[in-house]
């Protein structure tokens, strides 16, 4: 007879490995290496969505990876959370060094968006995969030395079918516009540089739409301050016409900085503050906080690492 203790054992230490079955161990050294001992590498779907990110998997979707992503997603395996989350932060790094971002010394912290399941998903199966595996990345990379965080800002804004059995073209479809961004989302995006993750990447379409969610609203949020900031620039140059012009330009960007600054502090995050500069219509040089860097995945088919090689 199982006392409550072994109960509560089998989900610290599973009884087996995730991925082969090997008795008392999380991940046997072998299933650890299928799943991040190779180099991430980038992944296209065939056929490739419009307006997918760059993104970099750690791992092929076969075999023992496809058994420990379903460990954890379906059968509730959170112990492997860590070797998960380890994998994904690899592919973190590789989009972040491919996209030049990582040579930036890390003024800016990096921002990990998780792809949101819905929600009878996650009330099914009693946690979110995407969005814990993320967080075990983030501490990942932050004992690394790169400044992360996980921002789980994606809604879902509408119900969707069942992904499993659809072709690319109609999971695009079932997921266009589905994903939103929670109110106040784009003014937590400001400050870092967006690296939208999951588990499994397959045909590229929730990663899009991801990326489509965070683009459209980081779009809105910046138009609306440059034109406030037009605005109280206009009134200022008025007030004082020696201020200095470019071209006959009113300064937007320098006038509104400082309104960025002080609406930052008020949303209590230092991180949020080190570049408060916005892509403005029509001036070179600002900066494109908030826009999506690339995307990172544990895993990914067979394929989509082939087309790499052409």
């Amino acid at each position: 007879m199982r006392g409550w203790w072994q109960d509560f054992t089998d989900l610290v230490l599973p009884a087996e490995c995730g991925g082969c079955g090997r008795l008392r161990t999380v991940l046997c050294p072998e299933c650890r290496a299928a799943l991040s001992g190779a180099v991430p590498s980038r992944v296209r779907p065939v056929p490739e969505p419009p307006g997918l990110p760059v993104v970099h998997a750690a791992a092929r979707y076969a075999d023992e990876v496809r058994a420990v992503l379903l460990a954890h997603k379906e059968r509730g395996a959170l112990a492997l959370m860590a070797p998960l989350g380890t994998a994904l932060a690899g592919a973190v790094r590789a989009g972040l060094e491919t996209s030049g971002t990582a040579a930036m010394g890390g003024d800016r912290p990096v921002l990990l968006v998780p792809v949101p399941s819905a929600r009878a998903a996650v009330r099914a199966r009693g946690h979110d995969p995407a969005r814990r595996i993320a967080l075990a990345a983030a501490g990942e990379l932050r004992r690394a030395g790169t400044a992360a965080r996980v921002l789980a800002v994606l809604r879902q804004r509408r119900a969707v079918a069942d992904q499993s059995g659809l072709n690319s073209r109609q999971r695009q479809d079932n997921l266009a516009g589905a994903l939103a961004l929670a109110p106040g989302g784009d003014r937590l995006l400001r400050g870092g540089s967006v690296v939208l993750v999951d588990d499994l990447m397959t045909t590229g379409a929730s990663l899009t739409e991801a990326a489509r969610a965070v683009r459209a609203a980081t779009a809105r949020e910046q138009r609306t301050r440059a034109y406030g900031g037009m605005a109280e620039a206009a009134i200022a140059h008025r007030r004082n016409p020696g201020l200095i012009s470019y071209g006959g330009a009113t300064p937007a960007v320098y006038a509104a900085t400082g309104r960025e600054g002080r609406e930052e502090r008020i949303a209590g995050s230092a991180d949020e503050g080190t570049d408060s500069r916005h892509a403005v219509p029509g001036i070179a040089g600002a900066g494109g906080a908030g826009d999506v860097i690339c995307a990172a995945v544990v895993a990914a088919p067979p394929d989509s690492f082939e087309i790499n090689r052409n």
